[in-house]
């Protein structure tokens, strides 16, 4: 699941309500969760805050699990 959908449904915002909080339209985070937008520095910052969360965990820092698969692929 992408990151952003999953911080979203953690902090239980819609994605109506997400893109309120940050001033884009709801077809945006909609985009951004499905991979076919790539946002810029500063919408990534947006989002950052209004998920209480920073750009590392968003958007860069790689899970364990993934890691984990990654490995086991190779």
């Amino acid at each position: 699941m992408n990151r952003v959908k999953q911080f979203r449904k953690d902090q239980g915002l819609s994605q109506l309500k997400l893109a309120q909080k940050i001033g884009v339209a709801r077809q945006t985070i909609n985009l951004i969760e499905n991979n076919k937008y790539n946002p810029s520095l500063e919408l990534c910052i947006n989002l950052a805050k209004a998920l209480n969360t920073d750009l590392n965990s968003l958007f860069w820092e790689e899970r364990t699990d993934e890691r984990n698969n990654q490995h086991q692929n190779h």
